[in-house]
């Protein structure tokens, strides 16, 4: 039996118990307690019958599922082909939150944005019911029919001798399924004279390429940032997007914070800026053609020992760091350039000795079939000579996303498209099959090391569909298998038991099936391939890069709102891709934010507005691809501006102001950026030479602040939060697991421009320097929870108050919407709920956390430190005999681990080592708050021989 509370313990456990303990009851009050009683009594008896609602309890409940209580299951978010595992929460059999899984290489415990929006597009009402026959509706015998018909063509003897499915033809995107490859082979088998075409949207076969160029055979690379001590970055997207890039963040900021680790050195070199040229100690601005020039001299130095003069200043120092760290350096380069470059890349990781240390060649993750699969431009050739019969395509979108392929696909007389919604592809073929979502089906995908995740099922299909293993499977005129025993099949050696299967559905992993080391050597032909031509340092016209967003993709997420609204890492522009241009080009057009201009290029043109992106190269603009969607649903359709048009243009465009009014462009940063002052007092930040010099240098001024009052929690656990600014590398990935966490409806563009947006969380971005080349600095900004929040004390109703854990508490029935609060918080991240956003969400109640209130219109929002997590923990912690353990939806989100959080009283827990640390300071420690979130500022890693 649990021992007695105490009169102090029932009063934090239960508020409404403090009243009667503090007043003594003497007669009077009794009887006025009972009169009470009896009077409330009287007035229910008046009642003249409540009708029965007709209530019925469940007479057996569904197995494992206890209301209230949260069952988690593993599976895999697929991205690019690539796994990365997740677990996934339910409530009452309905999964409402997405979490990254800890035993998962790839994900290590982390999600990306994309992974955490997942639940949305789950739940999307815009997603397809049944199957369409040129753009109409059709019914599944229907469908049947006309794949029968398709399936008798191919099979049929051709009088010229050809192959049983010449002119067959199967599409997919990038593939490291073994399920579905295999699936694909069986289907290839029944039909010899059919093609498998393999088409990546985002463009990664130069990678590919260039691996099979520099080791002849199909590998990967696989790296371990946290080994190397000097890393540079070329145009790269290591910590954002490479396959992998939640591991590689984790590693990465393990060796950035210098009180818990010995810092490496990273170089930047990029024409735009990136999360990764942001996190770097040095980052330098180069224009296209100065990437290829910086390429082939690295490549002339490293390789051949050339001294690279002629050359940018900071290049010499670069190179001599590089080779300083033998064996401790590596060298990464973004998929846009060829595969000559991607090969030089690796003969230079390979002279530098970082294999078997920093890098591990090991066997491609890609699925690898007997015949080789062949290009897009090869299927298109095909197409438009009439050599094409019949097109199944599974899972892409080339309709939207090359220009190219919509013109071509006219030549096909039967074409199936197959995706779990009706996009532009699915609308231009003859016949539309929707696939089931990643959560309603089984199957199978490796992760960027090669390991095996296993995807099951997390509902029934909400609105039909084919499984895709299921719909391959119907191409063979077979009776259907399940798609759970085609995964078995494949993997019966390695799960024989059912026991083996069960534990690896539960871990989400297959153990063992990480890819071999590679020993192969690398080619001598690599070491002579030719370094890419220098483009002109002065091109007639500016040069067009057109880069994935960051959010929407190749255009997946476009109907999806909360990416929509997620503010890009950068720009801060939500609901809109404007062109990106650098300040000197908007100083010599005349152009502000806003301004519309026309893109060009031969027959192509558009009219978009732009957005001057500080640290952009000259005669550079950037277009962001996934937008402009015509068929996405009724969120993504017709926002923004479709760039893929330019995407097969070469050489510069032209970019002229276009008549009309400037177009208001949606933005959550409503202030002037100021990039000739250092956000010192803010975002505070230093050098590794100053840290050795005095470790608590950004501390600023020790002693107890005054204070006109002090309100000391008592109770026995004090919640705090610590954020690393060493770490963040600004992916936003917890303003979304937050969003999703606290069903934090999103507002619409009209809204943002009105400045209401909602988000709970920010990650503030703040420069300092030159225009043409600032240092970038991210600070996550959330409710402070102050112990002397100026909130408080100006609300009129008390909505707003202190409890005894420290945490600062929203009333919400008491909040009448004066945003008194709001105006007194010197943090600005006070949110009013201005309209019921809620209910104008496009998506069922049900996909919502049932542990949140949904905020009616009129009252304050803010962060809570996820104390509805805090109150599972504490539950747990009564039932269990445990301490109080919290992981806020940010923390466990975060791929670099830059957030901690804990009970500050615990000497032993992470957050208290954090705060401990000499580089915490408070943000605006003159307002007197005394914030329980406190920052570790950030320390550059300079080269000496780089001069600033």
């Amino acid at each position: 039996m649990p021992a007695m509370m105490s009169d102090r313990e029932l009063a934090r456990r239960f508020p409404q118990i403090e009243t009667a303990l503090s007043h003594t009851l003497d007669r009077r009050r009794v009887l006025k307690l009972l009169g009470l009683a009896l009077a409330g009594g009287g007035v229910a008896g008046c009642d003249p019958g409540t009708p029965d609602r007709g209530f019925v309890s469940a007479v057996r409940a569904a197995q494992g599922v206890v209301p209230g209580v949260p069952n988690v299951y593993a599976t895999a978010h697929v991205r690019d082909g690539y796994a990365e595992g997740i677990l996934v929460t339910h409530q009452m059999g309905r999964p409402i939150k997405v979490e990254g899984n800890p035993g998962h290489p790839s994900s290590l415990g982390a999600t990306d944005v994309m992974a955490q929006a997942l639940v949305y597009d789950f739940y999307d009402p815009d997603r397809a019911t049944g199957p369409l026959h040129r753009g109409m509706p059709a019914s599944w015998p229907d469908l049947a029919d006309a794949m029968q018909k398709m399936r008798a063509g191919a099979m049929a003897p051709r009088p010229d001798g050809t192959h049983a499915g010449e002119g067959l033809r199967i599409l997919t995107g990038t593939l490291t399924s073994p399920a579905m490859g295999q699936a694909i082979e069986q289907v290839l088998a029944a039909f010899p004279g059919a093609i498998w075409h393999g088409w990546d949207a985002i463009g990664r076969e130069n990678v590919t390429r260039g691996l099979a160029m520099a080791y002849g055979v199909p590998a990967s690379v696989l790296v371990d940032p946290g080994r190397a001590d000097v890393l540079l970055a070329l145009d790269s997207d290591l910590l954002d997007s490479a396959p992998g890039h939640l591991a590689h963040a984790r590693a990465f900021a393990a060796r950035r914070n210098p009180v818990t680790a010995t810092m490496n050195r990273l170089y930047a070199v990029e024409p735009t800026p990136s999360l990764t040229g942001v996190a770097a100690d040095h980052r330098f601005v180069a224009t296209p053609g100065m990437m290829n020039e910086v390429i082939g001299r690295l490549s002339a130095h490293i390789l051949h020992d050339e001294a690279p003069s002629g050359g940018p200043d900071w290049l010499s120092p670069m190179a001599a760091d590089l080779r300083a760290h033998h064996g401790r350096a590596f060298v990464h380069l973004g998929p846009d350039y060829p595969p000559e470059a991607q090969a030089a890349i690796l003969a230079m990781n390979e002279a530098l000795g970082g294999r078997g240390r920093v890098f591990d060649v090991v066997d491609s993750p890609l699925y690898q079939p007997v015949v080789p699969v062949a290009t897009l431009d090869a299927l298109m050739d095909d197409m438009e000579r009439g050599a094409v019969r019949s097109l199944l395509m599974l899972d892409v979108n080339p309709v939207h996303q090359s220009p190219r392929f919509a013109a071509a696909l006219q030549h096909v007389p039967t074409s199936i498209a197959l995706s779990d919604r009706a996009h532009e592809t699915a609308l231009a073929a003859h016949w539309y099959v929707p696939l089931a979502h990643v959560m309603e089906e089984w199957g199978d995908a490796r992760g960027h090391d090669g390991t095996v995740a296993l995807i099951q099922p997390q509902a029934v299909p909400l609105y039909g569909g084919m499984n895709a293993l299921g719909a391959l499977h119907a191409c063979l005129g077979q009776p259907l298998r399940p798609a759970m025993e085609m995964v078995r099949a494949t993997w019966r050696d390695r799960l024989a038991s059912s026991r083996d299967w069960h534990d690896a559905l539960a871990a989400g992993v297959i153990a063992g099936t990480a890819s071999p080391r590679v020993d192969a050597p690398l080619r001598q032909a690599a070491m002579r391939v030719a370094s890419p031509a220098p483009l002109s340092r002065n091109p007639a016209g500016p040069v067009l890069l057109l880069r994935p967003d960051p959010y929407l993709w190749d255009g997946r997420g476009a109907n999806n709102p909360w990416l929509q609204e997620l503010p890009r890492p950068l720009s801060k522009v939500v609901w809109d891709n404007p062109l990106l241009v650098p300040p000197d080009m908007a100083r010599a057009m005349n152009l502000k934010n806003g301004d519309r201009v026309t893109l060009s290029h031969g027959s192509t043109r558009t009219q978009l507005p732009i957005w001057i992106q500080p640290g952009q190269a000259a005669g550079c603009v950037v277009g962001l691809l996934g937008w402009g969607r015509r068929h996405a649903g009724a969120t993504g359709s017709d926002v923004g501006c479709d760039l893929y048009p330019f995407r097969e243009a070469s050489g510069p465009v032209q970019v002229l102001p276009a008549h009309g009014a400037a177009v208001p462009v949606a933005c959550t940063e409503h202030h002037a950026t100021r990039i000739d002052a250092a956000p010192s007092d803010v975002a505070r930040h230093g050098t590794l030479a100053q840290f050795h010099d005095r470790a608590d240098f950004l501390a600023g001024p020790s002693g107890a602040q005054e204070a006109l009052y002090r309100r000391e929690p008592d109770a026995p656990v004090a919640w705090g939060m610590s954020i690393d600014l060493n770490a963040c590398i600004g992916c936003n990935a917890c303003v979304s697991a937050c969003q999703v966490e606290n069903n934090i409806p999103v507002v619409g563009r009209e809204e943002v421009l009105r400045q209401r947006e909602m988000h709970w969380l920010r990650i503030d971005r703040l420069y300092e320097g030159t225009q043409h080349a600032p240092d970038t600095f991210f600070q996550p900004m959330l409710c402070m929870h102050c112990e002397q929040a100026p909130c408080e004390t100006v609300c009129p109703v008390g909505a707003t108050t202190h409890d005894s854990e420290g945490l600062n508490v929203m009333v919400y029935n008491r909040c009448i919407g004066t945003k008194f609060c709001s105006n007194n918080c010197p943090y600005k991240v006070r949110r009013f709920n201005y309209f019921a956003f809620a209910e104008r969400e496009g998506r069922p109640a049900i996909s919502r956390n049932p542990d949140v209130s949904v905020r009616a219109r009129g009252v304050m929002e803010k962060c809570t430190f996820c104390v509805q997590r805090i109150a599972q923990a504490r539950i747990a912690a009564d039932r269990d005999g445990v301490g109080e353990h919290v992981v806020t939806a940010c923390q466990a989100a975060c791929p670099a681990q830059a957030i901690s959080f804990g009970d500050i009283n615990d000497p032993e827990a992470e957050v208290t080592r954090r705060k401990a640390s000499p580089l915490t300071y408070a943000a605006l420690p003159e307002q007197g708050t005394h914030p329980r979130v406190t920052y570790e500022g950030r320390i550059l890693n300079r080269n000496p021989a780089i001069p600033s």
